[in-house]
This record gives C-alpha cells, sequence and structure tokens, in this order.
C-alpha cells in the first residue's frame, strides 16, 4: 500500500506542549493539562506561517522539507521468490 500525497502541501504549525503528558489514573488514557497541543495550523505558504509566528511573538523553527523517494513496486513482487 502506498500513501496519497494529499494535503501534503500545507505547512503545519504546532505549539511546543508546556507541561509534560502523563496517564490519567482513572482509566490510564494519556492525558495533559496543556490544550494548546491539540491547536495545529495550517497555512498555504511557509512565509504564511512565518509571518503569523512574528506577528504573535512565538518562538519558531522551521523543520525543512522532505523529499519524497518512491520505489516502484508491482504486486507481482510480493511473491517474487527471494535469495535468503
Amino acid at each position: 500500500m502506498q500513501s496519497g500525497r494529499g494535503n501534503t502541501k500545507k505547512w503545519v504549525l504546532e505549539y511546543e506542549p508546556l507541561t509534560p503528558r502523563r496517564p490519567e489514573p482513572l482509566m490510564g488514557w494519556i492525558s495533559s493539562g496543556d490544550t494548546l497541543n491539540q491547536v495545529r495550523l495550517y497555512f498555504d505558504t511557509k512565509e504564511d506561517a512565518i509571518a503569523y509566528a512574528q506577528r504573535k511573538g512565538l518562538d519558531y523553527t522551521v523543520d525543512p522539507e522532505q523529499t519524497r523517494r518512491v520505489t516502484p513496486r508491482n504486486y507481482a513482487d510480493n511473491f517474487r521468490p527471494r535469495p535468503r
């Protein structure tokens, strides 16, 4: 199965968590006291995301774009004998 490229041309602004995540005592789910870790803002361009962060006075880091390497495969390759 190969992943599609839908929604891959967006830039995302995510807040750093202020409090560590910990297991909830009753159910054991992972929870946090900080609600900003649920916020994700999407931008069309890198410049828009940087301008927003600067306008709001946020510290930011920009991760470099990753190049996609696709190795072409056939369905028949799954059943081809491989040397051990």
